[in-house]
């Protein structure tokens, strides 16, 4: 889409329609900025800081950490590069249509309900994570049970899911713009707030380099009840299938759909080593930090506590908004994937009442507690949907299988791709409770056991059968050789220079501050650490209000048929 109308679409009603059921035009299309912005946004998130703790009290070590990070990280960019967005490119629909060609309405309701409820959960963590930082203006105990037990934080959970869900209810365009203005200074929190951690980190250990610091006071291969650490294939295991359903299940297709080409999922590396990589190194060492400026186990805090300590108030908006823009495009899945199956509904009515129901789960924090086993589950239960979508795509015509054959015999439900569904999430159970592989590990074996069982169920019933013609593909909105050309930008105005040499200047500085800390001396670290927290607020509200006048300007100065 280009800037001009995205402008003139933002007060336009007809705007939060957005080709869920039919593929999308040229028209809207977007850029590779918005892709890049999206995910550093969405993925350095609220989440980043529960995750960086848990490998802390998992035992990770320091080698764990800085080597089996890059191999899993790479390992989920390569899924999104060559699974995910080739197959939402050539489609240009969401999964939730593209699978009711192939599987038939019902399987597709059963498969948008059970990815509904468990992405609604997913946002609801989100939600939760955002209020352990809004409950500590009120006094408001840390939350670490899988109920809430005090009601004042049920009042905060409900005025934040309010915003998040008005900010889905308004569609990817916003959630990404959203992200855009945020994503910058959010991932520099992560940064300023371990370098000011480290004297006391550096105090702690007594050792001269930062590794030696590191694996001493942070990633020390020891877990607090003396259990098996988490390890090295763990880590990266973990770091692949965090994403899972995204990726592997293809739950991504419905932002890849805008894609001008399928190259553009590379840019989901803005995402996984930003978030992913550095700002879960980032969340650790604050973690760690956080627990001795209090005096207490790690395993005691919650996401709000450690960026407050770190970062003071401004540590508190940052999981605040880190929250956000990780629930809001996720509530915007569960509303794809309802309003699939509510076709008289639109998405946005949709998403308002699955919103709802998300905030209300965000009062209990069952899955805060234990984030990392519940992405692994999500991503194995709705995986084998992924593989099953990507047999018929890719395979099929390859070995002599007909498209849409389910479709083409009248069918409303595709069996073969229910049972393999169906014994691929045993098999996975089966193999996880048997002890002969780790949760973590199960991704591959399930992913190869749907295609292969979904393979030889469909050729069983009837797909290599003689029957109608297949229904001609959708047309690309794209052609192979990329986007037509574009007018050139309007050059650069005044304002907008201005305000973006502004929020640089803000975002430079509030890094020169947290690098002021390194080298204080214990007697007065304290002292400066109290000094880092009061002047982080002004080049954050400058960078705030400089950086959406800045993108907002952007926009504008671009002609029709320009992306970002």
């Amino acid at each position: 889409m280009s800037a001009t109308q995205t402008v003139s679409a933002s007060h336009d009603p007809e705007f939060l329609y957005e080709f869920d059921r039919e593929p999308i035009p040229k028209s809207r299309l977007l850029g590779p900025g918005y892709f890049a912005g999206a995910y550093a946004g969405e993925h350095v998130a609220a989440t980043e800081f529960v995750i960086g703790v848990t490998f802390v009290n998992w035992g990770a070590s320091v080698h764990d950490i800085f080597f089996g990070l890059v191999i899993g990280n790479l390992l989920a960019v390569l899924t999104w590069t060559l699974v995910c967005a080739p197959l939402a490119v050539d489609t240009r629909l969401t999964l939730y249509w593209y699978l009711r060609k192939i599987g038939g309405p019902r399987l597709t309701s059963i498969y948008n309900v059970v990815n509904a409820v468990l992405y609604s959960i997913m946002a609801g963590c989100m939600i939760t994570v955002s209020a352990s930082a809004v409950r500590i203006p009120f006094g408001i105990p840390p939350q670490l049970d899988w109920y809430p037990t005090d009601f004042r934080f049920v009042l905060v959970v409900l005025g934040v899911g309010a915003v998040v869900v008005t900010l889905a209810v308004l569609g990817f365009k916003r959630l990404a713009t959203f992200a855009t203005v945020c994503s910058p200074w959010m991932f520099l929190m992560f940064i300023v707030g371990a370098i000011a951690v480290l004297p006391e980190l550096f105090e702690a250990a007594g050792g001269n380099g930062f590794f030696e610091m590191a694996g001493r006071t942070v990633w020390t291969g020891q877990t607090p009840d003396g259990s098996e650490p988490m390890g090295f294939w763990k880590v990266a295991a973990f770091a692949w299938i965090c994403n899972l359903g995204m990726h592997g299940a293809l739950s991504d297709m419905a932002l890849f759909r805008f894609a001008r080409k399928a190259s553009y999922g590379l840019y989901s590396s803005f995402g996984m080593f930003l978030g992913h990589y550095l700002a879960w190194i980032c969340a650790g060492l604050m973690g760690a930090g956080a627990a001795l400026l209090m005096g207490q186990h790690l395993v005691q805090l919650d996401a709000g506590e450690v960026g407050y300590q770190a970062l003071g108030w401004v540590g508190a908006l940052a999981v605040v908004i880190a929250g956000w823009t990780t629930s809001n495009p996720t509530l915007y899945r569960v509303g794809l994937a309802l309003q699939a199956v509510t076709p008289n509904w639109s998405r946005a009515k949709v998403t308002l009442v699955a919103g709802i129901a998300t905030t209300v789960v965000a009062c209990f924090p069952f899955v805060f507690t234990g984030l990392l086993d519940y992405v692994a589950i999500y991503g194995l239960l709705i995986s084998p949907i992924g593989a099953i979508v990507v047999t018929e795509h890719w395979i099929f015509p390859r070995t002599g299988l007909n498209r849409y054959w389910a479709t083409s015999k009248g069918l409303t439900l595709n069996w073969a791709a229910l049972l393999a569904w169906g014994t691929s999430v045993a098999a996975a159970i089966g193999l996880e409770r048997s002890g002969l592989l780790h949760l973590f590990f199960l991704f591959l074996p399930v992913y190869a056991f749907a295609m292969v069982s979904y393979w030889l169920l469909a050729k069983a019933m009837g797909a290599g059968e003689a029957g109608p013609a297949e229904a001609p593909r959708p047309r690309r909105s794209v052609p192979a050789s990329g986007p037509a050309p574009s007018p050139a930008a309007t050059p650069k105005s005044w304002s907008e220079r201005v305000s973006g040499f502004a929020a640089a200047a803000a975002l430079g500085s509030c890094l020169w501050l947290g690098y002021s800390l390194l080298g204080t001396p214990p007697e007065t670290y304290g002292a400066a650490l109290a000094d880092l927290h009061s002047h982080l607020t002004i080049p954050t509200l400058v960078y705030f209000v400089a950086g959406t006048v800045f993108f907002t300007l952007r926009d504008r100065s671009r002609k029709d048929g320009t992306h970002g």
